[in-house]
């Protein structure tokens, strides 16, 4: 046998995985092609692009191929998101509203998110999942006000080129304001972020975004035709001229009444409960630590909206508990991708909201606050997330 015959039948292992691998995608693809594509070397044959989406249970299988391919030939695959600049509807993108974000170097993006114990610990764990699904890859994650320190972060941050840092918590929100001069900055996991620590960032909200609680409100109760609302302008100017807009859209005037102190928030709240009607008007709690404080307001609302059959609504899930109709509450993964949208569209110059609301929300609904108002909700069972009181 010749030198060059034993080189031929000599077995790559890493050759053979890949062919084997690309045997099984070729298969898997002939059945249901998906969009994909990717480049290779020289002597490796390319995987073109396809057109039909794949089950749920062929995309978990591709994903694992091309797993395997990355790591076991020199095939370079780039993830490809269908994403619609405006689609805040929930709706399947349209085709001719689309756009191709492309997955990026996972590497160039950071997490920092507060040092705190459970059930915080898992939330953002659950964001920085949704981050590196979105980005197809590891993240590196540092944990503000653990051992290391700023100076320490900031210079591992440097040495892995790091080029947009996602800031989640306000510890996140306070360590990355230092590196605003250095890094594009966008912030997750609060509800508003103060001017002189945000300016120059780009946050998304905690804020579940009006036109998606009017719509549910609508869906709930379709003869609503005024939403009545109680805010401080230092949280919330900006949320609602959003609501304004939203309002208008799904056919409801949004009455607005700002509030400086607890004591105007309080005579506010009784004036509404003494005039409002429950057959047209409903009332939306904001995440608004002046107006919806916790101890004395929030009792007093719920009391009186129960009393005289006035729906009340939330932008908090806590709320829901104690007795509001319906909130929507933050689906944290889906929340770590769409931080992760951002993040990859900031460099290239995209413009930014300076604050944007939550648009992925879950929907929580308390069964007993809906039965007290007459409100049947068998056809919309199947939307509800999280039930009050708990179900056994």
């Amino acid at each position: 046998m010749t030198q060059a015959t034993r080189e031929r039948n000599t077995v790559n292992p890493c050759r053979t995985e890949y062919q084997a691998s690309l045997l099984a995608l070729s298969a898997l693809l002939a059945l249901c092609p998906c969009a994909l594509a990717a480049t290779t070397s020289s002597d490796l044959p390319p995987i073109g692009p396809a057109q039909v989406p794949l089950e749920m249970g062929q995309a978990a299988e591709l994903t694992r191929m091309l797993d395997r391919i990355e790591r076991s030939s020199d095939v370079v695959v780039y993830r490809l998101q269908l994403a619609s600049s405006d689609n805040a509807s929930g709706l399947p993108a349209r085709s001719d509203s689309v756009k191709a974000v492309l997955g990026g170097d996972a590497g160039s993006i950071a997490v920092l998110y507060p040092d705190l114990g459970e059930p915080y610990r898992a939330i953002f764990a659950k964001i920085i999942e949704g981050v590196e699904a979105q980005v197809g890859g590891r993240v590196a994650s540092y944990a503000v006000g653990g051992t290391q320190s700023e100076q320490e972060i900031l210079a591992s941050l440097k040495r892995q080129d790091v080029k947009v840092v996602i800031a989640l918590g306000r510890q996140g929100l306070k360590a990355a304001s230092g590196l605003a001069r250095e890094y594009n900055v966008v912030v997750g996991g609060v509800v508003s972020a103060p001017e002189d620590e945000a300016r120059g960032f780009s946050v998304i909200s905690l804020a579940p975004d009006p036109g998606m609680l009017f719509e549910r409100l609508k869906h709930f109760m379709p003869g609503a035709r005024r939403v009545i609302v109680v805010y401080d302008p230092r949280q919330n100017a900006w949320l609602m001229r959003l609501a304004r807009d939203a309002a208008r859209k799904h056919g409801l005037e949004l009455m607005g009444v700002e509030a400086p102190d607890l004591k105007t928030a309080v005579r506010t709240y009784q004036d509404v409960l003494a005039s409002a009607d429950p057959k047209r008007d409903a009332l939306w709690l904001p995440q608004d630590s002046t107006t919806v404080e916790e101890t004395s307001v929030l009792p007093l609302v719920l009391e009186g909206a129960w009393n005289r059959n006035l729906a009340v609504f939330s932008s908090s899930v806590t709320h829901v508990k104690r007795g509001a109709l319906f909130s929507l509450y933050p689906n944290n993964l889906a929340l770590g991708r769409q931080l992760a949208v951002s993040a990859l569209n900031y460099p290239s110059g995209s413009p930014a909201m300076p604050v944007a609301p939550l648009k992925d929300a879950l929907l929580a609904v308390n069964v007993r606050t809906a039965s007290h108002l007459g409100l049947a909700l068998t056809s919309s069972q199947q939307t509800i997330d999280l039930v009050f009181p708990a179900q056994r």
